[in-house]
């Protein structure tokens, strides 16, 4: 794993482990924030082996909280970390694209309207209209977790977007995209990435990295925004 991989790891594992019930094993980070929501889980920070002893303790935070015992890792870690996975009967589940963005070259600022949103409430009331039914209860936590910023676009003066920002050891990751179903079309993800792009380079942060489902719309406005694929994020889940 090259230092730039390394760096992207250690800083969504970091940020991973904000807020909620958070605890280590080696380099996977684990956090709980509530019952049956998806952000359950552990991400592997690059930074050592992972050991059979590892998981079983991982698995042991798991079955205490009562969540499935489901890891992220970058892709050039597979190597190394497959085989105690394999062992404890873990499959891969989910794969999405990485991007980073070198914030040196930061594309047009957005002609919508974007502003920060001060009511966490009420920015995961309107990304949940887009991430659809059921949606609510994790953009409440994620709303809530400490240190990010939060973005809504408006089209017409209405609200008709949302996305988040948080910075972690000069990376900012971006995330919580959502655009109102009857606003879809006119520039709301491309007007949240270039606001958050502009908004991370004020804050100092040097790359910015966001994850994308492969072959999907928001990858399109991601790749157009000047991102480029870097790597992958594996999901892996215990069912032995």
């Amino acid at each position: 794993m090259n230092d730039f991989i390394r760096q992207l790891a250690r800083a969504e594992a970091a940020a991973h482990g904000r807020g909620g019930t958070r605890a280590e094993f080696g380099p996977l980070v684990a956090a709980h924030h509530g019952p049956g929501l998806p952000l359950n889980s552990a991400w592997h920070d690059g930074s050592a082996s992972l050991t059979e002893a590892d998981l079983l303790d991982f698995e042991a935070f798991s079955a205490a909280h009562d969540m499935p015992a489901t890891l992220h890792l970058l892709s050039p870690a597979v190597n190394e970390v497959l085989p105690p996975l394999t062992a404890r009967g873990y499959a891969l589940t989910y794969v999405l694209h990485a991007y980073t963005h070198d914030l040196r070259d930061l594309p047009p600022a957005p002609t919508l309207d974007v502003r920060r949103s001060d009511d966490p409430d009420d920015w995961a009331a309107l990304s949940a209209q887009g991430f659809g039914p059921g949606s609510e209860a994790v953009m409440r936590v994620v709303a809530h977790l400490p240190g990010t910023g939060l973005y809504q676009a408006h089209v017409d003066g209405q609200p008709a977007g949302t996305a988040a920002l948080g910075l972690t050891a000069g990376v900012a990751a971006l995330f919580g995209t959502s655009t109102v179903p009857d606003r879809r079309g006119l520039g709301v993800q491309t007007a949240l990435l270039a606001a958050r792009l502009h908004a991370a380079h004020t804050q100092g942060a040097a790359l910015a990295s966001v994850f994308a489902t492969p072959g999907s719309a928001s990858e399109r406005n991601i790749r157009r925004a000047g991102f480029r694929l870097t790597t992958l994020r594996l999901t892996f889940t215990r069912t032995g």
